[in-house]
């Protein structure tokens, strides 16, 4: 990886404005088939790989894996990934449910869990394996300019970075998206997704549980040893009271939602709380400009779906970029980042639905609701078609897939 330097001006092929998940991601994947990148960053990368910074884990799809493979980055991975062998979804204390079990399918697990922490660690272990890969950070975005030929990101350390195109993967409050002027629609639901890791005497057995309260789904989702990854959804006017608990009733609380299925439970860690909403852009490419991942789609974290979507979306590009050099074609070309636009605003659409539909149809507890939600589960665990595509949805290997993410080389 090219150690980073004080320099006035960096010319390269790709600018990528975020060092997130998928922003280190892309870079990687792009890097792999030759693209020259900078990627630009606020925060140190010890802040980001510090246990104190970001709680959560995420349910990385099957397909989503195959990319991470291709890439050379799950080796650093794979020690701490948990397989998730079976889901099991319950409505409160009904006693209809649906169960996926990865045996049915047989080929492989639906997919692993893994902590932020531990992907972003082997993402930087990644990066200093590679060439051809700019890191600057910290630092902040001054200005961004686009014309005709290139676009031109200055940063405040007075470094000025060109390149033929500019991606924006910068989270849900993207200055790239701000720059290019493009619209979001946004759905606040009042709901806070609280997350915490906790001990728990017995195996888990490699399964996650979505269990659906009133106020929002409550999951339990394992990680490697006798430890799971909580994500408990709650209505937003209630979290400021259960954040401020002491660690013995919060730990109280968290044992009351779980039950004793798991036996001794532990709360480890520390505590998180987001805010949950659903936005996204109606385009995803401007002018040599494209948004990748939250920047063009922040969704609940209802169907677990949210990194997943955003890898998709670096899986497609990098295929898209890499088809269009290959023939001699300009990468920043409106023609070319049109063919990603289309590719992904489509799939992503369904996935908004989807998830909008069921926070709505499982976060409350009216009486007739929640007879046909029970009933329609239980359909769905009894049709074995219909439980085969929402298995393979969860895995990540519904509709055209990418090259990445079917472990291949664009």
């Amino acid at each position: 990886m090219a150690a980073r330097k004080k320099r006035t001006e960096i010319s390269c092929d790709v600018t990528i404005v975020g060092g997130g998940l998928a922003g280190l991601t892309a870079a990687i994947g792009l890097a792999q088939e030759g693209f020259e990148v900078a990627v630009v960053d606020m925060a140190p990368k010890g802040d980001l790989t510090a246990v104190s910074y970001d709680g959560r884990s995420s349910a990385l799809a099957y397909a989503s894996c195959q990319l991470f493979d291709a890439l050379g980055i799950w080796q650093h991975m794979e020690p701490f990934a948990q397989p998730i062998l079976e889901i099991r979804v319950s409505d409160g204390p009904s006693l209809l449910h649906l169960h996926f079990d990865n045996e049915t399918l047989g080929d492989g697990p639906l997919g692993h869990m893994v902590e932020n922490r531990h992907t972003r660690l082997a993402l930087f272990k990644r990066l200093e394996e590679m060439e051809g890969i700019h890191l600057l950070a910290p630092e902040k975005v001054a200005g961004i300019e686009r014309d005709a030929a290139r676009t031109t990101v200055t940063l405040e350390s007075g470094t000025t970075v060109h390149a033929p195109l500019l991606l924006g993967i910068d989270g849900r409050g993207s200055i790239v998206r701000k720059h290019a002027g493009m619209a979001v629609s946004k759905i606040e639901y009042q709901q806070h997704g609280i997350v915490c890791s906790v001990e728990h005497e017995f195996s888990h057995c490699g399964i996650a549980h979505e269990r659906f309260l009133p106020s929002g789904p409550f999951a339990i989702l394992p990680l490697t040893g006798n430890r799971s990854s909580l994500v408990w959804t709650e209505k937003s006017h209630l979290t400021d009271t259960i954040m401020g608990l002491s660690e013995r009733a919060f730990e109280s609380e968290v044992r009351r939602r779980i039950g004793d299925f798991l036996g001794e439970v532990k709360v480890i860690g520390g505590r998180w709380a987001y805010p949950l909403s659903l936005q996204y852009t109606q385009e995803y490419v401007a002018d040599r400009l494209a948004l990748v991942g939250d920047a063009a789609h922040g969704i609940h974290p209802i169907s677990g779906q949210g990194l997943n979507l955003g890898i998709k979306d670096v899986a497609v590009l990098i295929e898209v970029l890499t088809d269009a050099r290959r023939v001699g074609l300009d990468i920043g070309s409106t023609a070319v980042l049109e063919n990603y636009g289309r590719w992904r605003t489509t799939d992503n659409a369904s996935v908004y639905a989807i998830t909008d539909i069921f926070n709505r149809l499982f976060s409350n507890d009216i009486g007739p609701v929640k007879l046909v939600r029970d009933l329609g589960m239980a359909a769905i665990n009894e049709v074995t078609p219909l439980k085969n595509f929402f298995m393979s949805h969860a895995r990540g290997t519904v509709g055209e897939l990418p090259k990445l993410l079917r472990g291949e080389r664009p």
